[in-house]
């Protein structure tokens, strides 16, 4: 599992260095663009995704007491906090679009190189992120049927803890996501 973080990390960190570099060339661009993004939507996204990291900690903690029950609500909440992010960007992304801040869109196109480098980065790096949400949706609910079927339990409960790490990955992508593009202007 780890191996596997790992290149998950080096993706993102590759991506990370090609933002670093095109906002480098383009500093102006970049700054007018990120004020075109919602602070409000960014904050309030990495709030629910810390509080839902919260949570599948205190599963784990649960599943070692050996509470299964408190450890099916926390992972619901989880589950339950993910799909709240997803319908934030979901809605986040739909007045980008609607405003014509996509790529492709001839009125992105018209504002100039910059602009279309910055929301071309936004639109796949965030939808890169939201697709690693949905895998960690994924195998957070085969984990809560797990539990469920009491194949995870409170001696056995590596399948919980991977889970979780995995989580806590797509959440500290999200951490480095937050400032490049809502906060850094």
């Amino acid at each position: 599992m780890w191996l596997f973080l790992f290149t998950e990390m080096l993706l993102f960190a590759g991506l990370f260095l090609v933002y670093s570099v095109y906002r480098f060339r383009n500093p102006q661009a970049f700054h007018l663009a990120a004020e075109e993004l919602s602070t409000f939507f960014g904050t309030l996204n990495t709030v629910i995704l810390l509080i839902s990291s919260m949570t599948v900690a205190m599963s784990i903690t649960a599943m070692q007491k050996n509470n299964k029950k408190l450890t099916i609500i926390l992972l619901t909440i989880t589950l339950v906090l993910a799909l709240a992010f997803l319908v934030n960007k979901y809605f986040e992304w739909g007045l980008k679009i609607r405003h014509g801040l996509y790529p492709g869109s001839q009125y992105l196109a018209e504002l100039g190189h910059g602009d279309v480098l910055f929301f071309g980065l936004y639109f796949f790096m965030t939808g890169l992120h939201a697709f690693h949400i949905i895998v960690g949706m994924i195998i957070l609910v085969f984990v809560l049927v797990y539990v469920s079927k009491n194949r995870i339990t409170y001696d056995n409960f590596a399948l919980l803890e991977n889970g979780a790490l995995y989580w806590h990955l797509v959440d500290l992508i999200w951490i480095f996501l937050f400032p490049l593009f809502y906060l850094i202007t």
